[in-house]
């Protein structure tokens, strides 16, 4: 089998040559002073991916020979399986219970993180564990993480670019069912993702590739073209044809899809939805600086929420200990709680009424400061849930449990 998407390559070489001519082009341009734009985009990459890098080193755990040697020992067998000799620095990561992992890259240095519930979902088959520990090696050895930058030109271009992101989460798909002992393992790795971390036990592999003819029609057809990642179920389909020996056959896409799609650029992952992205190409380069500042603001704001949310969670714990022991709701001494934690709290205040916790952070917005609730729940059997909303703090900077 090999290991990488069939157009991956030559995606990558047509994205290639079009951002090399679109850099070039700016260089001539601009003369020296593209020299000091791209300091100052550098400066602003330090900034922004230091940013996670400081996270997940001050929050995640370190996974190495003396912590979880189990999972140190089965990331170190994918690494030699895929013939990646640098292993990288591995961490396990809890995010309130996305099934997930990712790798980065940062000076020089790969990071591997785990998302802990997804471990544990997949505890009683960890060869399922090594299709995502397998996939994201397969980022770290194709250096997609590398390219980044030089490609970034070519990446907002309508189908091209994010065609090569769906290209290169096929081949890290390959990566990762290389990676299994058992190829019918890669599947449940994929479940776990679409089911959760129980019911991928019990899903029904079959009936959930066969949802993959619904990909046909139009509107299906054309989001998945204006979007980096493919369906599920057609990853899944891909995964099962691959383990028999067998190329993929994927569902055909809607021939008007492909038309309204050639109009959508690719901005940011997301769809852009007019012609003036078009433009954005061609002053990509020359508009380094403002590119890079919503950037850095957008991964310090990922920052401040994942330690606001974490804070949040140790509060709603506090508060549901108290309930359950005392049986009324608490006020925030009661609770042990501090009003005022400072770092990415500002401030956490609890409703006598309903328990209800707001926890104010310290990003800034027109309407004030950015705000997590926790509002809790009680089933018929008396068992607490808290629901987790954000006000005043933009989406993508929120974890999924609270959007």
């Amino acid at each position: 089998m090999d290991l990488v998407y069939k157009n991956e390559r030559s995606l990558f070489v047509v994205m290639l040559v079009l951002s090399l001519i679109v850099w070039a082009g700016l260089v001539a341009g601009m003369g020296g002073a593209v020299v000091g734009y791209a300091v100052m985009f550098f400066l602003f990459y330090c900034f922004a991916q230091s940013a996670l890098i400081s996270y997940i080193k001050g929050n995640a755990v370190r996974i190495t020979a003396d912590q979880f040697p189990d999972l140190d020992a089965q990331i170190n067998a994918c690494c030699a399986k895929l013939g990646q000799e640098r292993v990288p620095d591995a961490y396990l990561l809890q995010m309130g219970g996305s099934l997930n992992a990712f790798a980065t890259r940062f000076l020089g240095r790969d990071f591997l993180v785990l998302y802990s519930d997804v471990v544990d979902g997949l505890h009683d088959n960890p060869d399922a564990l090594n299709f995502y520990i397998g996939h994201e090696i397969g980022h770290i050895k194709r250096k997609h993480l590398s390219w980044g930058t030089v490609l970034l030109p070519a990446s907002v271009l309508p189908l091209i670019g994010a065609a090569y992101s769906r290209a290169r989460e096929y081949t890290c798909d390959r990566h990762g069912l290389a990676a299994c002992e058992q190829p019918v393992n890669a599947e449940f790795g994929m479940a776990a993702l679409a089911a959760g971390g129980k019911r991928w036990r019990t899903m029904n592999n079959s009936a959930f590739i066969a949802q993959s003819r619904d990909t046909e029609g139009f509107w299906m057809s054309f989001h998945e073209l204006v979007g980096d990642y493919p369906w599920l179920v057609k990853r899944m389909a891909a995964i099962r044809a691959l383990a028999a020996g067998q190329e993929p056959r994927q569902p055909r896409r809607h021939f008007l899809a492909t038309l309204l799609a050639l109009f959508v650029p690719r901005l940011g992952g997301a769809a852009a939805g007019s012609l003036g992205g078009l433009i954005a190409l061609v002053a990509v380069a020359g508009i380094l600086a403002a590119v890079a500042i919503p950037a850095y603001q957008e991964y310090t704001q990922k920052a401040v929420v994942m330690g606001a949310y974490a804070t949040g969670q140790q509060a709603s714990a506090k508060v549901e200990s108290y309930l359950a022991e005392h049986g009324r709701i608490p006020t925030l001494a009661q609770a042990g709680i501090a009003a005022n934690p400072g770092g990415q709290v500002r401030e956490i205040a609890i409703d006598p009424q309903n328990a209800v916790l707001r926890v104010l952070t310290s990003i800034e917005t027109k309407e004030g400061a950015g705000v997590l609730v926790f509002e809790p729940s009680v089933d018929k059997e008396g068992k607490v849930s808290w629901s987790c909303s954000g006000e005043g703090i933009a989406p993508k900077a929120l974890p999924a449990q609270c959007q």
